[in-house]
This record gives structure tokens, sequence and C-alpha cells, in this order.
């Protein structure tokens, strides 16, 4: 048996086994959890003192997964046919998997089976395959009319395809029964021309859920933002970004850490502070490195000096309480450290609605009396708790501590119950890191067992996703530190970025001041976000700031540098608007790195619907680069100015640029021309 046809046997079993029991065949990788100073695991036994809910940490391997899962994507037959402009196609793959659907219900009607349609690994053998008919062979088995073996049964789904226009003849069959499907290559010219006249949106998926909530970055009132919000802020902001593409109504919210006893212990300590107590008008001027600071001298006094400890107690009461003067100064802390985080989103080019856990605050109380009243809730060693597994099996949620005090759980709980039932929310999405896995498991079955996930008007049901990453390490390996094991503050790591960019740009070509300062805060930004994101979020990985910024490999400054140079290319033409060319003058798809790259830019789309039907970036990143190296290889055999075909494969490169420029959006980089 051929190697090929020994790893398509495996691609098989692999997908029939994820069809079987629900789960992604994405690896998942083991590595220890870091925690993004939000919401760290909130499971805890209520017997006895009760351990602080704060800093859990629990095994990665753990998936946090909603109650339903269903598919996200709306199949190709109830998506448009994207002729006119706001349409949108269904991917090449979806329309495939749609023909061959059809062919297995006209052939088999009582199989009920699902098309198995993927990219083949050798060209040679075709552009995609279906890969059902082994499988189907062994279903039908035994029965009466049984096909003699696959071959036959691939034989019969192959008569029974509809007549399609993107086949470039019959499909062929390999092997004991593969069915392996050319394109045709005038279509695909004719696709991207449809392309550059109607927009990159006309190739946006579709998704069957329209109003979406992602819960992300999340930082800590008084505290700067550190490497560990990098991963939760361009994760989120990078799936945001996508699900809006595809159509969505997306609420990014802010889950800030905006309550709690730590604030009376802060406040008490400014009060004590400040010559004139909380009246010091000093105070509103408080930046975040400064309050930062006075968080920590507080903490420490707070574990060494008894009295202190009380006074914040009671700090606490009153803020709580809703003293005026105390309230005051809790929003000037909050501004500042607003200020301090929007700084950073400003550089990053993210967008939020901070919505902290004082937003749910006057929700919990009514929330705990709910679970109460309808026996969700139950009391245990004085607590208030939910068991979301069999007593004997696991820890419960506390949704009201022994002392009448709430933790993660509750706020949690009331967030998930507003999302769905004020927000409307149809998908919600958690992005923190792997070691809130768990936490996130139980307050979906909370969540489950009280109700608050309701069948929505089109039917189906709400999905809830914990979006988990890994731990961003130093170039030893280590959690990434400063000298004295602090976490490394995350605009020292972005400053940094920007002036190496700096010097870089400067010994290529002269420039302002004003251009360089923006140019290397693009490539800059760019490099950092791009080396996070090119991972499987699931895995840990180096941060090495040189390799980042290489002009060679899977970098953003190479694709940047390989977008400027496609963009040279149309000045050296002196065309200024080439895809105006597309409304009078085809595509040819002739030469066979032509071909290479045209069919490369086509399965964008596919890339779209992998990151959002797997919640990973790291699938765009993936296409992105190797769409670079598929126009590398067009550009070194193809001569574009000057050529016989010059219009048809400046429109080719132009296709290219602009599915480039969309990934770069995805992925939260801004395109550049020159560099």
């Amino acid at each position: 048996m051929s190697q090929y046809i020994q790893e398509a046997i495996q691609q098989i079993d692999s997908l029939l086994s994820s069809q079987s029991n629900g789960t992604s065949t994405a690896k998942k990788s083991k590595g220890p959890s870091e925690n993004s100073g939000s919401r760290p695991g909130a499971m805890a036994k209520p017997k006895g003192k009760q351990p602080p809910q704060k800093g859990a940490v629990a095994p990665t391997t753990m998936k946090a997964a909603a109650p339903v899962k269903d598919p996200v994507l709306l199949p190709a037959r109830h998506q448009d046919d994207g002729s006119q402009l706001g349409q949108s196609l269904p991917s090449l793959r979806a329309e495939l998997t749609d023909a061959f659907r059809k062919a297995l219900e006209k052939a088999y009607p009582s199989a009920n089976i699902e098309p198995i349609v993927a990219q083949t690994n050798e060209p040679k053998f075709g552009d995609y395959q279906c890969n059902n008919a082994m499988a189907l062979f062994g279903q039908l088995k035994g029965k009466p009319d049984a096909p003699k073996n696959p071959r036959a049964v691939a034989e019969t789904i192959v008569a029974a395809l509809p007549s399609t226009e993107y086949l470039a003849d019959t499909p062929t069959l390999a092997g004991p029964g593969f069915i392996n499907a050319k394109i045709s290559s005038q279509w695909m010219g004719a696709r991207i021309q449809n392309m550059l006249r109607n927009g990159i949106k006309t190739w946006a998926p579709r998704l069957n859920r329209k109003r979406v909530v992602i819960d992300f970055s999340s930082p800590n009132v008084a505290k700067e933002m550190h490497v560990g919000h990098l991963r939760s802020t361009i994760i989120g902001d990078t799936l945001s970004r996508t699900l809006e593409f595809c159509g969505a109504d997306v609420l990014r919210l802010n889950h800030v850490g905006d309550w709690g006893t730590q604030f009376g212990m802060l406040i008490q300590f400014l009060a004590e502070a400040r010559p004139d107590g909380l009246a010091d008008p000093t105070i509103a001027d408080l930046a975040l490195p400064e309050l930062q600071k006075m968080y920590k001298q507080s903490k420490k006094r707070f574990d060494e000096d008894p009295e202190f400890k009380e006074r914040a107690r009671k700090a606490v009461t009153q803020l709580q309480g809703g003293d005026a003067q105390f309230i005051t100064a809790w929003e000037r802390i909050c501004e500042a450290s607003r200020k301090g985080y929007q700084a950073v989103y400003a550089r990053l080019g993210v967008r939020l609605e901070e919505r902290g856990e004082s937003f749910y605050n006057p929700m919990l109380p009514s929330l705990v009396q709910w679970l109460m009243e309808h026996n969700i809730a139950e009391e245990s060693e004085g607590a208030k708790v939910v068991f979301v597994k069999d007593k004997e099996k696991g820890p419960p949620l506390i949704v009201q501590k022994s002392d009448g005090g709430y933790g993660y759980a509750t706020t949690d709980m009331a967030a998930i119950r507003h999302r769905l039932q004020d927000e409307k929310g149809e998908w919600l999405i958690y992005v923190t890191d792997m070691g809130q896995a768990p936490h996130f498991e139980a307050i979906f079955a909370g969540a489950e067992k009280a109700g608050f996930i309701k069948q929505l008007p089109n039917g189906r049901m709400p999905r809830l996703d914990h979006v988990g990453f890994g731990v961003v390490l130093g170039e030893d390996g280590k959690r990434i530190a400063t000298r004295s094991g602090e976490s490394v503050r995350l605009v020292e790591l972005l400053d940094e970025a920007k002036s190496k960019c700096s010097g870089t740009i400067k010994e290529r070509r002269d420039i302002s001041d004003t251009e360089l300062d923006k140019s290397a805060g693009i490539m800059g930004y760019a490099a950092v976000k791009y080396a996070d994101l090119k991972n499987n979020r699931t895995t840990n990985y180096k941060f090495m700031l040189d390799d980042m910024l290489s002009l060679q490999g899977n970098t953003a400054v190479y694709l940047l540098y390989a977008h400027a140079r496609i963009a040279a290319i149309g000045r050296k033409a002196g065309i200024d608007n080439i895809a105006a060319l597309a409304h009078d003058h085809p595509v040819e798809v002739d030469h066979e790195k032509e071909r290479n790259l045209a069919m490369h830019v086509i399965r964008f789309p596919e890339a779209v619907e992998a990151a959002v039907e797997e919640l990973m970036p790291n699938r765009i990143t993936d296409y992105l680069y190797d769409l670079s190296e598929k126009f590398n290889g067009f550009y070194t055999e193809c001569h574009v100015v000057g050529d016989k075909q010059q219009t048809s494969r400046l429109l080719l490169c132009e296709a290219t640029a602009v599915v480039m420029r969309q990934c770069f959006d995805l992925l939260g980089m801004t395109p550049m021309y020159q560099i």
C-alpha cells in the first residue's frame, strides 16, 4: 500500500473519530498554566476553612466545553450566490461538500452520512478529495444489494454528483475508493475576477449565529498589564475581528477586576498616605505605575500590620456601603487604571467595552436567592453551593461563602445570565489561560443546570466556549519575567520592539522622524502580535524579539515586506488602481505557478472557516505565510510587467495583495506599502 493511501486512511480514521465523539482533531499540547490576571479558578470545597479561590491552578488537559455544541457556519446551500455586491459566496470546499452531500443523499439515501471533503496533499491527484467510500462500504456491508467493494461505492457517488461549473472534468478514483476532484482553471480565474470586482467581503463565510459576546484581556485595576495579558488581548481581538468579518455582531467585553476586598486595603492606604486623606486633590492625578507601587506597599502592610488590616476591612465595608468619599476614591483609581490600559490598547489597535466585576455586583444577592429558591443551589458547611457533578465526584461551585461574601463563581454566573438574557448572546467566548479551563467547565455546567442556556428563536442552542492559551516563555525556556522575578510589563516589550524596528527601517531608507515613528510602531507591534498568533494557542512559546523581527521566515516583518514588494509591482507598471482592471479583463490561469497561486488565493475562506470552527488564529497565519510562499514561486517564474499576460498577472498580484491585507486586518496588523 502506498504511503499516500496509508496517510489518507489515517486521515479518514481521524475524521470519523472526531465526528463520532464531537471533538476537534487539533492537537492540544500540555503546558503550565498562566494567570491572565482575571478570574483564577473558583472551585473549592466548602468544608471547614474555605481556601482562597484566587490563584487556583488545575490540570491543563481539562477542556472547558459548552454543554451543547454544534456547527457555527452556514452550509453552502444557505449562503448567497455572491453575484452581487454585499452578497457572500460559500467557500470552494463548502460548495464541494454540498455537491457530495447531494450525491450521497441520491446514491445512498438511507446512509445518513456527512461528506468528508479535504484539500489533497498532492495536487497531481487533484485539488480536493472525498473520502467517504470506504466508511460507507463498511456501513453497507452485509445488506441486500450491497456494493462489492469501496471502489464501487465511489463510482456510484461520482455518478450521482450534480452538474457543477467548477469541476474541470469528472472526478477520478484512486486506490480503494478515494474520489479526487480537479478544479477548472477558467472557473478559478472567474472566481478571483468576481472578488476583485465586488470586494473581499464576498468571500466571508457566514455564521448561523449573529450575536457573539467575547470576554478577553481582563486586567486588574491598580495593576499594570503584563505579558500574561498579551495573549488574551490579541487572541481575543483576532477572534473578534474574524467573527466580525463573517458578519457577526460582536460585543467585545473587558471583564476587569475592579471590585473586591483589595480596594478597601488600597483606599485605606491612600487615605493614610495623603496629608488630606481621601480629600487630597493629588489622588485624581495618580498614574497607573504609581498606583501599582502603592498597591504593593498596601499589600505588604496589610499582611504585616494587624491594626491596618482591621482598618482596611472597615474601609471595604464603607466602600460596599456606598460611602461617597470611598466611592470617589475607587472611581479615581479605576479611571487612572483605565487610562493606562487604553494607552496599551491604542498601540495594539484593540477595541474593548469595559464591563468589570463591579457591573455585576448588584446582581449577586438576587442571583443567589433565585438559585436557592429554585433548588439549584443548596447550603453546605455554611456556604451556598451549586453541585455541577455528583457530590462524591468533585467540588461544587461556591456562589456565596459562609461569611456572606461572593467569589468569582458568583460573578461569572451572573455574567453568563446577563450575556444570554439581556445581551441576547447566541455565542459566548471566554479567552483566558489554560489553567482556568476547569473553572469555566464548572461555570458552563452551572449555567446549564440553572436553565440559563435556553433554545434560541432559530431553534439552536447558545454555544459557550473557553478559549485557553499557554504561557509566554523567555529565551531560557522559563516563564518570562524580570530579574527580580516579577512579570514583565507589556508596555516594555512593545517599546523594545518598536525601538528595534526603528533602527532597521533607518538602515534601509531615508525617512522623516514622523514617518519613522509610525512605521516602526506598525512593524514592531505587528511583530509581537504575529509571533504569538502563529503558534497553536494551547502551546507555550518563547518570546525571542530578534527572531520576531527577522526579514526571513515566518515573521510579520517578512510578510509586511512581501506585501510591500507586491505594491511595488503595481507602481512599476504605473497603474494606481489595478483592481479596476477586473471590470474589463479576465484573470487567466494557465501557467502551473499561476494555478498554484490562484488556488491558494481562492482557499482564503477555508482558512477563515477553520479559524472560526476551531477558534484558532494560527489557521490564518499558516495560510498567510503559505500565500506569500506561493506568490514567491509565481513571481520567480512568471514575468509580470511588460509581459503579454501583464494585465491578467497584475490582477493575480492584486488578488494576492487584497487577501494579504484582509489577513493582516484579521490579525490586527497594518499593511505597509514601502519598507
